[in-house]
């Protein structure tokens, strides 16, 4: 048995915790004792932890190195203090010192950390960068002999990877000998790229702890019911989103413990609070990363307990945070990647005997066949490519300032070779380095002469910028017909689209905004399809090209058994090579045989351009990044011949509208441009974008050339932009797009293929069954249907009727009683005095009572007290004449006893229709409220 490798003593305390050693540690330990550096992959909940840990506990115990001797760096302090509580029990039984460092770690513990150094200590990646800058600190860091990284498959495609592996060759030159490097990643696609990444390529073994288990992922799309049509009226959603949730309750109910996943945090907003609408003591959570700590912990603790029978998540809860033991994985629409969907439904079934079994709740046509593929890919385990960064200039540019703080002064030379030893870097040009310490010598951040040398300002920057994540300010939404909280908008999408009058989708629905302050945005329900489609939305995962392929193939293979055989026969093929349950395959057959009817099916080889009304449709399955490309590419060269033009792009179309529509002028360019080309004519475009605008923010806030706390709204952008051009930070916001955002390779590939007739061009009129799918998501991914007025002026009747009010009698003053307005009588008066003169004020205004008081019994009160008062008379005026409708009236926002005078001099057939006023009223005070002098 692989634990017999261990020291006796480590032995004994491991037989308390384990009978039989799992295939992680069957497979790691052997490798990491021998003194190798390591990849370990597998699922999380497996014993990864262990795996790595008993060997380097073993290293301790036996050598008894000084400390800091271990280095457990994780890319969450959720991770952090989750394997806190793992390993303290390991730390209990072997007298093995172990900390935790983040953001959040007191100064006392920090104090603690420098004079009883532990043996093992827990960072953050961020956390590294500050700690090798201690000067205390430095000296213990000298002792490290074995560094974890955890979750790699999480961190190697983004600049905090980038920022890690700089930190890691300061670290080896810190302590001028090699650490042991030993990396945990759950499945994760071309695996030598990620050791390769990390170890600056020196030797890894990589092991893959596959299990024997299987991987059981169903993909559904639930028949609507009459039990349905119940819920989607209480919802104001359509029967089949009605399907899906009642569907989600009813998995969550049949099974022990239930992780549900979405794509957005928003979505687990949506999905947790219209179950709880359904179900109000429903037992799920809701666990996101834009909650506090203090929720997120109460969460995954009831989760644990079993008090709580699911979590709604993003991919805060993907990562190996221990919550219990989890039977069955939902994801709500498709997770548009293969390694999103295996690290998900990895998390359940984990005993080795166990299968890890997911549900795909799926929506439209798009969705099911992107789902029926991803679900057989993660089967077969055929993992997406990962793209990585290369020599980020704006990282080097925070890691060259640390270096003067930890060297005082470095040469040039030197610091050039420390950071071309990391692997993203090894192609970094010495000029290339000498431009970004020009860029910092100009910011002010160094002193540089043959050598680069510390600045004050250089340590201000370097703190402020200890994560490569960006600072977005965010706006929170509520609807003004019921002051309910409608969901969260970035920044960047309040200053490209948040005018008054403006509309955009959240939740499903359609909203004009009515107001945006400091930090809130006001809106109203609309049915404007024109609406704008909120920044997170863009932030979604790409699809792979190779998803896109597969769904093109897919509609190719369903198009051609249609001709062969029958629909039902077709169906259960379908049934049988793919899994999805039998509505997902009638769907997908139904949607293949009304475009077949049509003329053209649009596949992985064959592009199919629609020119409908004032749009041109490309149909492109080519995956979320390349159609980015060429639709920026295409409307690049449109917008030079023929003015602006519109795009939107999604995983299979690249759409565009038209104020003069030209479909020949895009054969012409797809046919005749030299692909070569592609990449220069999308520069000359990119940086004109509002995309490079919000790009270049966050890459300038990294080079420290704009301050960490600058809102991006409130600056000129474009001149800021035009004294950077060519400088390393302009290049870099180039790049950074060129890696997130577009895949110009493939795009060029593509364009040749065209060129070349191996991608087909079919041109046709109208608008197709699959462009009509193209079409609604142009507009709105949404739940449920818009909402017509009749529904807006039911809300807003509701809330009205449900809106408190105060009365107060004018005449004693010595009588007051709050109201819902629904249950206001009709003709009430005073209880004390029996005078009907009733003021109306808000329920919470305690103030105003007291000067009620003192006026009627004639006390001196102060001019402005004076003018409260009559205000409240003027009311009292209107309800003596008109009873309760003065108080309908006024309990509308906005609508004071001059407005209200106003429209109650009106003649009303009935209540309804004085409601149709206080709306238009309510609707006017939110547009011109910022106007008015308070």
């Amino acid at each position: 048995m692989v634990f017999k490798l261990l020291n006796k003593d480590l032995q004994k305390i491991v037989a308390k915790r384990f009978k039989e050693p799992t295939l992680p540690q069957k497979l790691g330990i052997p490798p990491i004792l021998e003194g190798k550096n390591v990849l370990l992959i597998g699922p999380t909940g497996t014993g990864k932890t262990e795996s790595v840990m008993l060997p380097v506990f073993n290293f301790i115990i036996e050598q008894k190195p000084e400390p800091i001797s271990a280095l457990y760096a994780t890319p969450l302090k959720a991770l952090n203090r989750d394997l806190l509580n793992r390993l303290i029990w390991w730390s209990n039984q072997l007298e093995i010192d172990i900390s935790v460092r983040h953001g959040d770690t007191s100064q006392y513990k920090r104090r603690l950390q420098v004079e009883f150094p532990p043996q093992l200590l827990i960072v953050t990646l961020e956390t590294l960068q500050p700690i090798l800058t201690g000067k205390k600190l430095r000296e213990l860091l000298k002792n490290v002999k074995w560094v974890i990284i955890d979750e790699v498959h999480e961190i190697c495609d983004s600049k905090r990877g980038m920022q890690l592996v700089i930190g890691l060759e300061r670290l080896r030159e810190l302590c001028g000998h090699e650490f042991q490097l030993i990396m945990l990643s759950a499945t994760v696609g071309e695996p030598q790229n990620v050791a390769n990444f990390f170890s600056a390529d020196k030797p890894v073994e990589i092991i893959k702890a596959s299990f024997p288990k299987g991987m059981n992922i169903k993909v559904i799309n639930p028949k609507p019911t009459a039990k349905d049509g119940k819920i989607a009226k209480k919802l104001f959603c359509s029967r089949e989103t009605a399907a899906r949730l009642r569907t989600i309750q009813e998995l969550i109910k049949t099974h022990r413990s239930t992780l549900t996943f979405t794509n957005t945090r928003e979505f687990a907003e949506i999905l947790a609070s219209r179950i709880k609408t359904l179900d109000k003591k429903f037992p799920a959570g809701i666990h996101h990363s834009s909650l506090s700590k203090a929720v997120r912990i109460k969460t995954e603790k009831e989760f644990k307990e079993e008090k709580l029978k699911s979590i709604i998540s993003t991919s805060s809860l993907q990562l190996g945070i221990d919550i219990g033991s989890v039977d069955l994985v939902l994801q709500y629409m498709s997770p548009r990647q293969i390694t999103q969907i295996i690290q998900r439904v990895g998390r359940s079934g984990h005993q080795m005997d166990k299968v890890s079994n997911g549900v795909i709740v799926s929506t439209d046509e798009d969705d099911i066949f992107e789902s029926a593929v991803i679900a057989k890919k993660a089967m077969k385990e055929e993992l997406e490519p990962i793209k990585f960064h290369e020599n980020s200039l704006d990282v080097l540019a925070h890691q060259i300032v640390g270096l003067t703080l930890e060297y005082w002064k470095i040469d040039l030379k030197k610091a050039y070779d420390l950071v071309k030893g990391a692997h993203p870097y090894h192609n970094l040009s010495y000029d290339q380095f000498l431009e970004v310490c020009k860029q910092l010598q100009k910011l002010g951040l160094v002193f540089l002469n043959g050598h680069i040398k510390k600045k004050r300002r250089g340590f201000l920057y370097y703190f402020e910028n200890l994560s490569t994540i960006p600072d977005v300010k965010q706006y929170r939404v509520f609807d003004s017909l019921e002051n309910n909280f409608v969901g969260v908008l970035d920044e960047e999408f309040i200053t490209l689209h948040g005018q008054i009058g403006n509309s955009f989708i959240v939740k499903g629905d359609a909203w004009r905004i009515l107001d945006v302050t400091e930090d809130r945005v006001l809106v109203e329900p609309t049915v404007d399809i024109e609406a704008a489609i909120p920044g997170w939305e863009g932030e979604l995962i790409p699809v792979p090209f190779e998803v896109a392929q597969e769904v093109g193939e897919l509609r190719s293979k369903i198009a051609k058994w249609l001709v062969k055989i029958s629909e039902e026969e077709t169906i259960q093929k379908l049934v049988e090579d793919y899994p999805v349950d039998e509505n997902c395959a009638e769907k997908m057959v139904d949607v293949i045989k009304k475009q077949l009817k049509y003329g053209i099916v649009p596949d992985d080889k064959t592009i199919l351009i629609e020119d409908y009304e004032n749009m041109v449709i490309l149909h492109t399955c080519f995956g979320s990044m390349v159609n980015q490309t060429l639709g920026r590419f295409l409307s690049a060269l449109l917008t030079s011949r023929i003015g602006s033009v519109g795009l939107k792009t999604d995983a299979y179309r690249t759409m565009f509208q038209f104020q003069e529509k030209k479909v020949d002028l895009i054969k012409d360019i797809l046919l005749n441009t030299n692909p070569e080309l592609l990449r220069s004519y999308l520069e000359m475009t990119l940086s004109k974008s509002d995309l490079f605008e919000w790009k270049f923010v966050h890459v300038a806030k990294r080079f420290g050339a704009i301050s960490r706390k600058a809102e991006f709204g409130k600056m000129t952008m474009k001149k800021i932009i035009e004294d950077y051009v060519g400088s390393p930070i302009y290049k870099e916001t180039l790049k950074e797009l060129e890696t997130e955002k577009l895949d110009i390779e493939k795009a060029t590939e593509i364009l040749k293929d065209i060129q070349k007739n191996e991608i087909k061009l079919v041109f046709q009129s109208g608008l197709s069954p699959i462009g009509k799918i193209g079409i609604k998501h142009k507009y709105a991914e949404v739940i449920g249907p818009e909402k017509p007025e009749k529904e807006i002026f039911e809300l807003f009747k509701r809330r009205l009727m449900d809106t408190k009010v105060r009365l107060v009698c004018m005449n004693c003053g010595q009588w007051n009683q709050a109201f819902t307005v629904k249950n206001l009588q009709k003709d009430l008066k005073c209880r004390k005095c029996g005078a009907r003169l009733l003021g109306i004020i808000r329920p919470s205004d305690q103030e105003i009572l007291k000067i009620i008081k003192k006026k009627i019994r004639n006390v001196s009160i102060t001019n402005e007290e004076l003018n409260k008062f009559n205000r409240v008379r003027k009311t009292a005026d209107l309800y003596l004449v008109y009873k309760k409708p003065a108080v309908v009236c006024l309990a509308a926002k906005g609508v004071g006893a001059e407005t209200a005078k106003r429209i109650l001099a009106k003649y009303h057939e009935d209540e309804d229709h004085l409601l149709k006023d206080l709306i238009k009223a309510e609707r006017q005070w939110f547009k011109t409220r910022r106007y008015w002098k308070v």
